[in-house]
């Protein structure tokens, strides 16, 4: 049974990490708010540049001169998987999930034979990945002195990404990140970025714009912008989805000190009882010799 001073130093201890996770949440929601309002601003701008480019893809179909980037290299033997998750821990499973879903793709591509490439944004995906898949790494982007994210940073590794496929290296890329939805809930998602998958949309206006020059000209010159519109899109929702899994896990935290603070002070003043009664017995018992 520990002592009574090793309860107390315990109940110290859990009352200085308390603070440190209550101290964490309330920076985790003023960051949130940020992050929350730039992700959430993207999205129109990222919807209607889809549709926009979806619209462009269809009118420009199957043809042979059509842009590599959309039509691809006519194979799917090579898959680039582009990992993005947080710099820093603490944040629940929001790392986890997101490196759980591209080792299963991974998983998945390497059993029918395909070959894979990872490279990795964020120091907590690369360590989740490297056991596993260390040797297929070929690349690695450090934003751990990046304080807020920027679209220059999704140029970059769009630069990267884009260089990569100009010289052959792969056919196939895809970006794993977490799509935001609120405090608690973040969703792992998987989007192909290489070739350029748009979805249609009903868009009664379509039909009104006349576009010039061609459509075939024009594809070329946004999809590498779309590239970079979908990495920082899905950089932006990783910001947010992270101080969210943050701001929740520090406050499970917070509870968590806060019920074990109560059950160690119960132990102590039991365990100070009973030190106290047999003290109590012992001078009794003295007394009553004399």
């Amino acid at each position: 049974m520990p002592s009574l001073k090793d309860l107390k130093n315990r109940i110290e201890s859990v009352k200085s990490t308390r603070k440190i996770t209550k101290a964490m949440q309330m920076v985790a929601a003023a960051k949130l708010r940020r992050a929350q309002d730039a992700a959430e601003a993207s999205r129109p701008y990222t919807e209607r540049f889809n549709a926009v480019m979806a619209g462009l893809a269809a009118s420009v179909g199957g043809s042979d001169t059509a842009p590599k980037l959309l039509s691809g290299t006519g194979s799917d033997q090579v898959q680039l998987l582009i990992v993005m998750t947080a710099e820093r821990g603490l944040c629940g499973g929001f790392n986890g999930n997101i490196a759980k879903l591209a080792k299963t793709h991974a998983q998945k591509l390497l059993a029918e034979g395909k070959t894979v490439k990872i490279v990795t944004v964020g120091k907590k995906g690369r360590d989740a990945m490297k056991r596993d898949f260390g040797s297929l790494f070929v690349g690695h982007v450090d934003l751990t002195d990046v304080k807020r994210v920027s679209y220059a940073d999704a140029q970059g590794i769009a630069k990267d990404v884009l260089g990569r496929f100009d010289a052959e290296e792969f056919d196939v890329a895809t970006i794993f990140f977490a799509r935001f939805e609120n405090v608690v809930t973040q969703h792992p998602t998987a989007q192909q970025i290489i070739p350029a998958k748009f979805e249609q949309v009903e868009d009664a206006d379509a039909t009104l714009y006349d576009y010039e020059p061609g459509e075939e000209e024009i594809l070329a010159d946004l999809l590498p912008r779309g590239v970079a519109t979908a990495i920082f899109s899905a950089l932006l929702e990783n910001a947010a989805s992270e101080q969210g899994a943050r701001m929740s896990a520090m406050d499970n935290a917070t509870r968590n000190a806060g019920e074990m603070i109560d059950k160690l002070t119960i132990e102590f003043n039991r365990s100070r009882q009973a030190v106290i009664t047999n003290e109590l017995i012992e001078i009794i018992s003295g007394a009553e010799a004399l």
